[in-house]
């Protein structure tokens, strides 16, 4: 079979020995290394779980869900490839195993196949082959991250499809690089090669030799033990990475081009480019290191046990920190301690986040949050289900609507100051059927939210069902709050603040999912600047004898 020609070359990046080494990010920062080069680069997730997407998934089990421009409901490593390169992820950038088998068998009923066996291979592989050259058109690099472990049974149909891919289009334009780990066995006092010794030949059962191998460990290897894994790897010596635990996610492209990654790709795809440009991302991770000063942030939500369920959210916090050159720590608190022992974890809080969520579990601890930070003039940010407890919390206390309440949390509430949606009462269907994507607003002039954007039109990503009630408007707005960010028809409130309060923001919408370390969305760098001066005047309040002991 000859090759294909192939305008954009193509990388495949795969796991072994465990999950959560962290092949999202490792492709990431190549992809932001190859960017910096000045090549036009594009990523793909290949997720091997059965779902169609992600947007039914308990968070607990998935983590988060992020969401882009067009509406996608998807895996989280999409967030930290929008991070770490420009181009931004839609659609086509996320594969399932769901996807790509709900199309083939949908194609088999329409008759597409007729008179022919429907297989794995060839069918199966083909589909997956035309998504991942779809995802690919108009690029110079893909970078395709096969999910999963390998050994895995369900990601075997991607793997064989990505081994077809050289053969289609030629060695010249596509590599294979794959993750593995070096533990330090502590007991022994030395690194182990056998776990990646082990994991390359069971990729190479499936009849795929990596070109490059990144080897996750805590600390350097040295060129003995590279030569080690080179020789019964089979690969060359300057293809064996070392992939080190970093302090700050940002330090991965710097530390991958100190090992010449970059190079090794670029020389095996036979791409001629510029030097990396690096001097900003150099500039973040020393601001990382040497935050000028700290501030504390309490996150209060539901998922707090699993971090990944708020991934972009933590991220973007630290990029409010990176943009005011501070760090940025944060404190999950469980809602439902909030319930049982009351506000005490609030105490020592610089700003408080509600972030999103979903159901009746914990809103009571949330809604408390929100009392706190409104009656303690502290710095509050509410964010999609976040929001809505702020206008909860304001109709009890502030406008008297007892037992006010989102009809998702309470159906027999007098006050359903947060109700469905109307679009979304005739739906049935809970996969990908919420308001979903990016939407324009337009913020009021004079407020917060419009300071904070410093425009008036923006457009931000949504992922709801429920929705401020328009029959509350004249309740909330006569008593001080103000919806200060409306649908461009003025039928949906977007943003609402409260006038008078140092910084008190709560949006609909989800602006961390268009949050990146080099361009920090403007409502985390507000807040977390709110936060700073909140700690500020805070400490200058303090009588002399506290000031005293907190220096000794």
């Amino acid at each position: 079979m000859s090759a294909k020609k192939a305008k954009t070359k193509f990388i495949f990046v795969t796991g072994g020995v465990v999950s959560s080494l962290g092949k999202g990010l490792a492709s990431a920062s190549l992809g932001a290394l190859l960017e910096s080069r000045g090549l036009k680069v594009t990523m793909l997730k290949m997720d091997p779980y059965i779902n169609v997407d992600p947007g039914t998934m308990n968070p607990f089990q998935h983590g988060e869900v992020f969401v882009t421009d067009d509406g996608a409901e998807t895996d989280l490593d999409l967030g930290h490839y929008e991070r770490f390169v420009s181009t931004p992820m839609t659609q086509k950038n996320n594969i399932t195993t769901g996807r790509v088998y709900l199309s083939v068998i949908e194609k088999e009923r329409r008759g597409d196949y007729l008179g022919g066996t429907v297989q794995v291979i060839p069918h199966i592989t083909d589909e997956i082959k035309a998504r991942i050259a779809a995802a690919a058109e108009g690029f110079d690099v893909l970078i395709g991250e096969v999910g999963g472990t390998v050994g895995d049974i369900e990601s075997l149909p991607f793997l064989e499809a990505v081994r077809q891919f050289r053969a289609d289009y030629g060695r010249e334009n596509v590599i294979y690089v794959h993750l593995t780990l070096v533990p330090y066995i502590s007991s022994a006092h030395e690194l182990k090669t056998k776990p990646t010794q082990h994991s390359v030949k069971e990729l190479t059962g499936l009849g795929i030799q990596p070109d490059v191998l990144l080897c996750r460990t805590d600390r350097a290897l040295d060129r003995k033990l590279k030569a080690k894994i080179a020789l019964f790897c089979n690969v060359e010596e300057n293809a064996v990475v070392t992939a080190r635990d970093v302090e700050c996610i940002y330090e991965l492209p710097l530390v991958f081009h100190e090992e010449g990654f970059d190079d090794r790709i670029a020389e095996r795809l036979n791409m001629w480019t510029r030097a990396p440009k690096l001097a900003r991302w150099r500039k973040i991770v020393a601001i990382a290191k040497n935050p000028k000063e700290h501030v504390r942030i309490a996150v209060v939500g539901k998922y707090v046990d699993v971090v990944d369920s708020y991934k972009s959210l933590n991220e973007a916090l630290a990029h409010g920190g990176l943009a005011n050159e501070c760090a940025v720590d944060l404190d999950y608190i469980d809602s439902e301690v909030i319930e049982e022992q009351g506000l005490g974890a609030l105490r020592d809080a610089d700003g408080v986040l509600v972030p999103a969520g979903f159901g009746q579990r914990g809103t009571e601890g949330k809604i408390a949050a929100v009392r706190y930070a409104r009656e303690q003039h502290l710095p509050f940010f509410g964010i999609c289900f976040g929001m809505q407890m702020a206008v909860i919390e304001f109709a009890r206390h502030v406008c008297g609507l007892e037992r006010a309440n989102s009809a998702e949390v309470d159906p027999e509430t007098p006050h359903p100051v947060i109700d469905l949606m109307t679009a979304q009462k005739s739906i049935d269907k809970k996969g990908g059927t919420m308001r979903l994507g990016a939407y324009p607003c337009v913020l009021a002039d004079g407020s917060l939210a419009a300071k904070v954007y410093g425009k008036k039109k923006i457009s931000e990503r949504h992922r709801h069902r429920y929705e401020f009630n328009d029959a509350y408007r004249g309740a909330v707005e006569s008593r001080g709050m103000r919806l200060s960010g409306l649908s461009p028809d003025g039928t949906l409130v977007e943003v609402v603040e409260i006038p008078g309060h140092p910084w008190f923001i709560g949006c609909q919408f989800h602006p961390e999912f268009k949050s990146k370390p080099l361009d920090c969305h403007p409502l985390f760098r507000g807040f977390v600047r709110a936060a700073l001066a909140h700690r500020s005047a805070a400490r200058d309040t303090l009588p002399l004898g506290t000031l005293r002991a907190a220096r000794r």
